[in-house]
C-alpha cells in the first residue's frame, strides 16, 4: 500500500480501525514490477490469527518462469485459546503467555494428534499431476511459528520469488519461512512410471520454540485418463502413527542470505557511498513488576499509544508536533517527543535491527516486516553489526528487494542487553507517509515490538487537500461504508 498512505491498514499509525458492522473498500492500482505473492490480514490485536487470506498479483504479460499451474500453500497457527483471551493475557499484569502453537494448518486444514480420525479434520491436499512443473506459492500467515518444511520423496525445489520480487533461481531441499514471509518455488512432479504411490507427506516443523510442533499436508497425485490400468487408489493419508517420514534439518542461520538475487537488477541500487544515515534499532525484552514488553531503542509501541493515528493527527494538527529529524539525529534515529523515526524523501538510509539479550538474558527470533516501499536486504549475522565486514559480503551482488526477513536467534541465553545478532536493510526513501516496521509475530506486536516511521516532510505527506479526506479523519467516518451508505473514497493516484 505504498502509494495509498491512508489505506495501509495500521491503526494508530496510518488510519482508524474499521468499526464493527462497517467495511472499507480497497481499490488497488498495482505498479509494474509488483507481480507476486502477498496476503491480507487484520492489524488489530491478535485478529490476524484467523482474519487473513492470500492475495495474488498476477503478471500482466508472460511470467519470466515457465510452469504449468500454480498452487497456494498458506500456513497458519492454531492456539488453544481465543484471540481476545490471548491478547488480554499478553498485556496483563501479571503477564499470561498465549501458549505454544498447537498445530500449523495448511490452507486452513490440519489434524491435531488426538483428533486424527475426525471427519472434519482432514489434512490439506495439494493436488498435482505427473510430469508437470508447478509454482507453489508459500504464504507465512502464522502468528508465531517459524517453520522448516519439505516434501517426502521430492528432494529439490527452486526459489523464484520472495516477498513479491522475482529472484534468480536458487535450488533448495527444504524451505524456512516465518510469519509475514512469502516464497514461490518451482516444483517438478514425478513421471508416472516413477510413482510407487500417489500420496506423499509435506512435513512442517516449528523451530526455535520451547517445544516442537509437527504438522502435515498431503501432496496428492491425480492420474490423467489413460488406456493403461491406473495405479490403485490408496486410502487417504492420516497422521503418521510411528516415526516421522522425514528428518528435517535444524534452523539454518542466514538461510539464503546473499543468495537471493534480483531477476531484474536495479541500475540505481544505492551504494554504500549513497548512505546518509545508519539507524540502529535495538530490540529488548523488558521484564519486571509482573509485565513483559518489547521495546525498540527503549520505546515500546502499543495500540493504546497514541490516542489517534499519527497520519490523522498530522492532518488535523491535533497538538502533535511534526517529527523532528534534528531530534532524531541526536537520539539514534528516533524522535523521543513523538516516538517516531523520521526520514527525508530521497535520502538513503540503512536500518540495522540489533537483537539483544532480555532483562534475564533470553534471546528470541523475529521476522521483521516493513510497510511502504520494499528494501534491499543486506543479510544477517551474529553479535554486533560490522558495516565494513558486511560490505565485503555484498560486493558484486544484485540484491533482491524484500519486505520481511529474519532476525535470527544465535543463542538461548546471553548477557542481558548484550548484542546477539543483527539484520541489515538499505532503502532509498521514496514513499511519503506514516509506515510501520515491526516484528511480524503477533504476540510480540501486541507486546510492543513495533516502530512508526514518518517518511517525508509536511509538504510531502500532507499533499492531499484536507477537504478530500475528511471521511478518513474520524473513527467511523465516511471512508467506511455500512448498510446505510457506501464509502466515500479518495483515489490517490488520480491526484483527487
Amino acid at each position: 500500500m505504498a502509494v495509498s498512505p491512508f489505506s495501509d491498514g495500521t491503526p494508530g499509525a496510518s488510519q482508524w480501525p474499521i468499526p464493527p458492522n462497517h467495511y472499507f473498500d480497497y481499490e488497488l492500482q498495482i505498479e509494474p514490477g509488483h507481480a507476486g505473492t502477498y496476503f491480507y490480514h487484520s492489524h488489530i490485536g491478535f485478529q490476524a490469527v484467523t482474519a487473513a487470506g492470500p492475495l495474488i498479483v498476477e503478471d500482466a504479460g508472460t511470467p519470466p518462469y515457465v510452469y504449468d499451474e500454480d498452487r497456494i500453500i498458506a500456513l497458519s497457527d492454531v492456539f488453544e485459546k481465543i484471540d481476545s483471551d490471548i491478547e488480554e493475557g499478553l498485556v496483563a499484569n501479571p503477564f499470561r503467555w498465549s501458549g505454544e502453537t498447537a498445530n500449523v494448518l495448511v490452507n486452513g486444514q490440519g489434524q491435531l494428534p488426538d483428533h486424527a480420525h475426525s471427519s472434519r479434520c482432514d489434512l490439506a491436499s495439494i493436488m498435482v499431476e505427473p510430469e508437470k512443473t508447478y509454482r507453489f506459492r508459500f504464504i507465512g500467515g502464522t502468528a508465531l511459528s517459524f517453520v522448516t518444511l519439505a516434501f517426502e520423496d521430492h528432494m529439490v525445489m527452486t526459489v523464484i520469488e520472495a516477498d513479491g520480487d522475482y529472484t534468480k533461481p536458487v535450488d533448495i531441499t527444504h524451505l524456512q519461512i516465518g510469519s509475514g514471509q512469502r516464497f514461490s518455488v518451482l516444483f517438478k512432479t514425478k513421471k508416472r512410471g516413477e510413482l510407487s504411490k500417489l500420496q506423499f507427506f509435506m512435513q512442517i516443523e516449528t523451530r526455535d520454540r520451547p517445544s516442537l510442533t509437527r504438522s502435515y499436508a498431503i501432496l496428492s497425485y491425480k492420474l490423467p485418463s489413460s488406456k493403461r490400468v491406473p495405479l490403485s487408489i490408496a486410502p487417504r493419508l492420516t497422521l503418521p502413527t510411528e516415526k516421522a517420514p522425514l528428518i528435517l534439518p535444524p534452523t539454518e542461520l542466514g538461510w539464503l542470505d546473499y543468495k537471493l538475487l534480483s531477476l531484474y537488477p536495479n541500475p540505481d541500487f544505492p551504494s554504500t557511498s549513497d548512505v546518509a544515515r545508519r539507524i540502529i534499532i535495538r530490540t529488548h525484552q523488558v521484564i519486571g513488576n509482573g509485565s513483559i514488553i518489547w521495546a525498540q531503542n527503549e520505546s515500546p509501541w502499543i495500540e493504546s499509544f497514541p490516542k489517534e493515528p499519527y497520519l490523522v493527527s498530522l492532518y488535523k494538527n491535533n497538538s502533535l508536533e511534526f517529527p523532528s529529524l534534528e531530534r532524531a539525529h541526536a537520539n539514534h534515529g528516533i524522535d523521543p517527543v513523538t516516538r517516531t523515526f523520521p526520514a527525508a524523501i530521497g535520502e538513503v538510509i540503512e536500518i540495522i535491527i540489533q537483537n539483544t539479550g532480555s532483562d534475564v538474558g533470553g534471546v528470541d527470533l523475529h521476522p521483521f516486516h516493513a510497510h511502504g516501499a520494499h528494501y534491499y536486504d543486506l543479510g544477517s549475522g551474529s553479535g554486533t553489526y560490522d558495516p565494513v565486514a558486511n560490505e565485503e559480503n555484498l560486493r558484486g551482488l544484485d540484491l533482491a528487494k524484500r519486505d520481511t526477513t529474519m532476525l535470527y536467534k544465535y543463542a538461548e541465553k546471553t548477557i542481558p542487553k548484550s548484542d546477539m545478532g543483527w539484520r541489515a536493510w538499505r532503502l532509498r526513501v521514496t514513499e511519503p507517509g506514516v509506515w510501520m516496521i515491526h516484528c511480524h509475530i503477533l504476540q510480540h506486536m501486541v507486546m510492543g515490538m513495533q516502530t512508526v516511521w514518518v517518511m517525508g516532510n509536511e509538504t510531502d505527506i500532507l499533499k492531499v487537500p484536507i477537504e478530500h479526506i475528511k471521511g478518513y479523519l474520524q473513527y467511523g467516518g465516511t471512508a467506511n461504508g455500512n448498510d446505510t451508505h457506501d464509502p466515500r473514497v479518495v483515489h490517490f493516484k488520480d491526484g483527487n
